[in-house]
């Protein structure tokens, strides 16, 4: 079995999934509920760090209007006004 920390992003996110829809049924016993559990806890965190470590990835860069560089670090309003303010640059 792959280890929780190799898994690709989307893997993860496969899995956790999976591990939510069997824990919504009631077919299975207490200990593999705890075991599902505890294995989508750890799924759920290691999503959130790469989640994490992506989002400080991204970065921009963008041209002043004096022509210098400028790293302005990725968030939602920059991905929405992005465009606009490089036009007006």
């Amino acid at each position: 079995m792959v280890q929780t920390h190799e898994l690709k992003y989307e893997d993860a996110l496969k899995r956790l999934e999976k591990i939510v829809s069997e824990l919504d049924r009631s077919e299975l016993d207490l200990e593999t509920r705890l075991k599902r559990f505890e294995e989508g806890t750890k799924l759920a965190r290691l999503l959130m760090k790469k989640l994490d470590q992506a989002k400080k990835k991204v970065e921009l860069l963008v041209k002043t209007n004096v022509g210098e560089t400028a790293l302005v670090p990725f968030d939602d309003d920059t991905a929405e006004d992005g465009a606009s303010e490089n036009e007006t640059a």
